[in-house]
Formats: structure tokens, C-alpha cells, sequence
């Protein structure tokens, strides 16, 4: 049927396209066409150059509706790296297949030409090529079919309902209700997984996205557990919303005075003296003293640094 569908949607195919797109051999494509012949589907081969196999003009399979899990899976088809870690990537394949059967023949090219003109790489830079978790894809299971699963957590077993999966920046996690709460796991860190045969019944007010969004937020405000005072030239207030952490830029804005001093909450001493370097001149710590000394010797040392001749060999 997927090639039957290849040949709806794309008009026609030749022998060596149809084995890689349905990854077999030339030989089994052949027997495929044969056994589809036989069985009243009007597949001819056209000879010579630009030759292949065609469907008879007219002709539309009626098996091109889509069942749950394909309608589910074909929503993400724009991030295929997430389905493939899901182990959902065949599901999509056959989602997309029926999906581009049920087009005109005008907007054949369509899926061809949307692809070409834009990609999602969801991963972060300088990520690593590490496998998924081996949590993920019974997780996946899980999620998809609202199946409660016991799963050992840094150490701990728990029962949960898994109601999602987020990719953020090349990392999974999972949304799940834990007794009466919503909680987010991050899914390298499940050990064992099993997925239980009883279903549970989903909060139809659950929005993955808004929680996700929520809790991100009061996970991001959390890590920022100290607060320096700064004076900044007007050129340094244009450069706070690209150094400070973004949770903090609001605040820190609202905050700000007519000399320029502004309270910026921070992760750390060390992440605060890393932004107070980027700002170069154009801040000047005021609170807290630890933080000012540490500018001031950072300053001292750049002085000598560019305070004397330029170097001889500098080019070498």
C-alpha cells in the first residue's frame, strides 16, 4: 500500500526511487508492482528515458485515511528527530504518505517545497551526539496510549501518570501527575521503566504547553537566588536584555533609576562577576563588595595587560 500511495502522491516513480523510499530491493519493487496488478490496481511502467511506474490517470486508492496514531504522529512531522527517539518515526512516515495521496495533483510538490523552505533543528548548539535516554521511548508509549507506568527515579520507585513530552534544547522531559500534583522529571534521570496495562483518566483541563510554560518560568526564577546593584550608562542599559539572564530582565528594568543604578538578580557571585565582565565599562558595581572587588581586580589586570607597548611579536 505505501507504494501505491508513492505513486498517488507523486505521480511516478521509477524502479530504483520506489526501493529507496521504501528502503527494499529493485527485484521486490517489481514482484510489489506484479502482485498489485493482479489485484485490479491499475499499475503500468512506462519505457525509455523519464520512464517508471504510473497509476492510470484518474485513479484514487480509498485507503488514505488517516487512524489515530498516524494523526497524532503527523502533527509532529516537523520535528523528526523527536519522532525518531519516540520511536514514532514509521507511524509519521505512513502519515505523510497518506497525507500527500489525498492532495490534488497540483499541490503534488507541496510537502517537496515546504521542506526545502524550512527546518527545525531543535537541539542547542555544541550538543553532543548522544543516543536518547532509554527511558524515552517506553515513556513515549506511555504518554501516547495514557497508560500509568512504575518508574525509578534517581532512586526512587513512583507511580505516574505521564501526560507529555518536552524537547528543550536537545533535552527531554516529562510532564506527569504524581498523586494529586503536576511535577516535570527530567527523563535521563528515570532508571527502570515499565508501563502498566490500566489506563488512567486525563484532567481535560490539562494544557501542556501553558504548564510547561509556567513552570519552566518559576524553575528559571528559582536559580536566580541573589541580587547586585549596578550603575549603568545608557549604553549599558541597551546592553542588559543581551547579558542578563532573561527571568531577570524585567525586574531589573522596573528597578532602574535616573543615575542609571539597577537591582539584577543573578544565579550566582560567579555568573554575576561573568555579566559584569561583558558589560566592560559600561557598568559599575555598587553591591556587593565581594562582587566590586572581584570587578576591580579584573580591571586592574587588563590594564597591565593593554596599559603597556603593544607586544613586539605579535603577530607570530
Amino acid at each position: 500500500m505505501s507504494l501505491v500511495l508513492l505513486l498517488q502522491g507523486r505521480g511516478g516513480m521509477t524502479a530504483a526511487e520506489l526501493a529507496k523510499e521504501l528502503e527494499v530491493s529493485e527485484r521486490t519493487v517489481h514482484r510489489d508492482v506484479l502482485a498489485l496488478s493482479e489485484a485490479g490496481v491499475p499499475v503500468y511502467s512506462d519505457r525509455g528515458r523519464g520512464g517508471g511506474y504510473r497509476l492510470l490517470d484518474g485513479y484514487r486508492t480509498r485507503l488514505t485515511g488517516l487512524d489515530r496514531a498516524e494523526a497524532e504522529a503527523l502533527f509532529l512531522s516537523g520535528v523528526p528527530a523527536a519522532l525518531r527517539e519516540m520511536g514514532l518515526q514509521d507511524v509519521a512516515a505512513t502519515a505523510r504518505l497518506k497525507a500527500a495521496a489525498a492532495l490534488s495533483p497540483a499541490l503534488r510538490d507541496a510537502p517537496a517545497t515546504a521542506a526545502q523552505r524550512f527546518h527545525l533543528d531543535a537541539p542547542g548548539w555544541f550538543a553532543g551526539g548522544d543516543p536518547p535516554p532509554p527511558a524515552l521511548a517506553p515513556l513515549a508509549r506511555a504518554v501516547w496510549s495514557d497508560r500509568r507506568v512504575r518508574a525509578e527515579y534517581k532512586g526512587n520507585v513512583r507511580a505516574l501518570e505521564p501526560y507529555g513530552l518536552v524537547l528543550k534544547a536537545g533535552a527531554w522531559y516529562l510532564a506527569a501527575r504524581l498523586g494529586t500534583r503536576f511535577l516535570i522529571f527530567r527523563v535521563h534521570r528515570f532508571g527502570e521503566i515499565t508501563v502498566l496495562p490500566e489506563p488512567f483518566d486525563r484532567d481535560a483541563d490539562f494544557d501542556l504547553a501553558a504548564f510547561w510554560v509556567e513552570r519552566s518560568a518559576q524553575f528559571t526564577r528559582s536559580l536566580l537566588r541573589d541580587v547586585v546593584t549596578l550603575r549603568l550608562s545608557e549604553r549599558g542599559v541597551r546592553m542588559l536584555r543581551h547579558i542578563a539572564d532573561p527571568a531577570a530582565v524585567d525586574d531589573a528594568l522596573a528597578s532602574l533609576r535616573p543615575d542609571g543604578t539597577v537591582r539584577l538578580a543573578v544565579e550566582s557571585l560567579e555568573v554575576a562577576y561573568s555579566q559584569v565582565l561583558r558589560f566592560g565599562p559600561e557598568a559599575e558595581v555598587l553591591d556587593p563588595p565581594d562582587l566590586r572587588a572581584m570587578a576591580a581586580e579584573a580591571a586592574t589586570r587588563m590594564s597591565a595587560l593593554y596599559g603597556g607597548p603593544r607586544p613586539a611579536d605579535h603577530r607570530r
